[in-house]
């Protein structure tokens, strides 16, 4: 009994000793896996971490290739344009080699003569609507003036500009619109007299304007830089005697039309209504005067077109061309003509003829209107 007790004893601790090295084992097992665990998390991360690295390094290819499809897009338009345009080309080449050099210079003066033939049966127009404005620039006081001139060449584009009705005698000259724009003066006159208002004018290379507390129109040459003529207006009201409805100076309004140089103002004689007055451009010297029935003093602004008045009623919000009058018939008719005052004050409004356009002053900004004219067709009969 004791023998089986002795053997089972020993077995038992046979069994324990191999139970403790189990447990060894498997412990270093355990640690083995937690380290094969901890080593593949940290490898996992690794990759991971450089495929985000990668990512990142391939992001700014994107727009990249988006832009490449954009552009590869319009390559295939470009193609596709060129092609067309080569085509077209080859066919004007086709049409033009059908004549020689003489012949098309011949068509061309041909046709060139029956367009002018054309012009000359066109009568001066009449005003039918007006369109705009275009805001060419926004500078100066609420109060002034800017003009091109209707007599230059189709080259000569120079732009004249007067800050102010009263108190200034600098003249600034832009040598076309886009420096007017841009600010970019090509010179500067000082007048011998300061203006009175903002009806001045530029006609063949002179400067037409109301010297200060007078009823004096000067004609100033831009080219020698001096008066070439002074003459006053008989009987005309000058110094806010008979303005336009804003005041300013107003009374004496100087412009140009297809048939020449005018005044605009008013006299004690015609009851302060309007008085037109045609003007020969070198001497001053007045070749005829029309008397209207319009009060001077309720015309907003006034302008001619082909020897025809145009009145508007205010110089606020809402005006319209109200009236107008004829010198070739010395007859009058009330019209409905609107136009859009932008800036609710319109201080200078005066007709282009080379650029059949009106120039406006609108409260601090430089504005152009398109003007519609209705032309009669002169016939064989009527010449």
């Amino acid at each position: 009994m004791s023998q089986s007790i002795e053997v089972l004893n020993l077995r038992t601790q046979r069994d324990f000793q191999y139970i403790m090295r189990m447990e060894s084992q498997i412990k270093g097992l355990r640690s083995k896996f937690r380290q094969i665990e901890t080593d593949r998390k940290t490898l996992v991360n690794k990759n991971f971490q450089d495929l985000k690295g990668k990512m990142e390094a391939l992001q700014p290819l994107i727009p990249v290739l988006e832009q490449y499809k954009t552009d590869a897009r319009l390559i295939a338009q470009f193609k596709e344009e060129i092609r067309n345009l080569t085509a077209i080309l080859m066919a004007i080449q086709e049409e033009m080699g059908a004549y020689d050099y003489e012949e098309l210079q011949q068509k061309v003066v041909s046709l060139e003569s029956r367009l002018r033939s054309c012009m000359s049966k066109l009568t001066c127009g009449k005003l039918m609507k007006i369109t705009g404005p275009l805001t060419v620039k926004t500078s100066g006081a609420r109060f002034g003036a800017w003009m091109t001139d209707p007599q230059a060449s189709p080259q000569n584009n120079r732009v004249w500009y007067m800050d102010s009705y009263t108190n200034n005698r600098i003249v600034k000259e832009y040598r076309s619109v886009a420096d007017f724009v841009a600010g970019m003066e090509s010179r500067t006159y000082t007048l011998p007299f300061k203006w009175a208002g903002t009806n001045h004018v530029v006609y063949n290379g002179s400067l037409y304007y109301n010297k200060i507390q007078s009823n004096i129109v000067v004609r100033y040459r831009f080219e020698t830089g001096r008066v070439a003529t002074q003459r006053a207006l008989e009987s005309a009201g000058f110094h806010n005697v008979y303005p336009y409805t804003w005041g300013g100076f107003s009374d004496i309004d100087l412009m140009a039309d297809e048939l020449g140089l005018w005044a605009v103002y008013a006299t004690n004689q015609n009851a302060g209504n309007v008085v037109i007055s045609r003007l020969n451009a070198d001497t001053l010297q007045v070749l005829r005067t029309w008397n209207t029935e319009y009060s001077k003093r309720n015309a907003g602004e006034s302008f001619m077109i082909c020897g025809t008045l145009y009145i508007t009623n205010s110089h606020l919000t809402g005006a319209k061309v109200y009236y107008a009058y004829a010198t070739a018939t010395s007859t009058y008719e009330y019209t409905d003509i609107p136009f859009h005052n932008q800036y609710f004050h319109m201080s200078m409004l005066d007709y282009n003829a080379r650029e059949r356009s009106l120039y406006g002053w609108n409260n601090g900004h430089q504005v152009l209107f398109n003007v519609t004219l209705f032309h009669v067709i002169k016939t064989e009969d009527d010449s």
